[in-house]
């Protein structure tokens, strides 16, 4: 089994049909650590998904299922957990954000976390 990339992920969700869902699910699967952060308190299984902006150590990845007009709130957050890498799933694209991430040396990536999954390069 791969490393343990402990992520949060940003515009989570406990709705079946949504891919933050799906994202949370698939990441236990494969015996990775999530953080999760949502508009309403909830649980997708063993992760507790919160509405706060909690300090954590140790975030691999950030993987974002919030379109940008939502994101610029994270900005500060985001960069202040010193990720290695950024995941702009499909809509979440964010040219700004993503410049932020290579000037404080985060590697962003316009990907899908559940193909990155799929095909063993998560």
């Amino acid at each position: 089994m791969a490393e343990n990339k402990k992520t949060l992920v940003l515009g989570a969700s406990d709705n079946p049909s949504r891919y933050s869902y799906l994202a949370i699910k698939r990441l236990r699967n494969y015996g990775h650590s999530v953080v999760a952060i949502g508009k309403k308190q909830a649980h997708v299984e063993d992760v507790k998904i919160s509405i706060e902006k909690i300090p954590e150590p140790g975030i691999n990845t950030v993987t974002l299922y919030l379109n940008p007009a939502h994101q610029q709130q994270y900005y500060d957050y985001i960069l202040s957990l010193h990720p290695e890498r950024i995941i702009f799933n499909p809509g979440a694209e964010n040219e700004e954000l993503s410049e932020l991430a290579k000037k404080n040396g985060i590697q962003p990536l316009e990907a899908c976390t559940l193909v990155l999954l799929n095909t063993g390069q998560y």
